[in-house]
């Protein structure tokens, strides 16, 4: 299952609405954020919740490569 990280950005009643959809818009290019949700309040402000996904790199093991002996070979014999 996917991991995701949250930003809450509020935006005052006074702010237009192209004013919103630009700040949103910089954050979804420039920060790779998508938008989850967006409640319009009955005063006119706006909460909107952003998520982007948290990708993990899963750590090299090193010291982990087969030798001739674990393959089932014996020396002297190539596969």
């Amino acid at each position: 299952m996917a991991e995701y990280s949250y930003l809450v950005l509020y935006l005052p009643r006074g702010t237009s609405r192209d004013a919103a959809r630009r700040i949103l818009t910089d954050h979804a290019e420039y920060g790779s954020w998508e938008l989850s949700r967006l409640r319009l309040y009955p005063d006119g402000s706006r909460k909107a919740t952003l998520r982007r996904m948290i990708i993990r790199q899963a750590r090299a093991q090193l010291g982990m490569q087969p030798t001739m002996n674990q393959r089932g070979l014996g020396p002297g014999q190539a596969s």
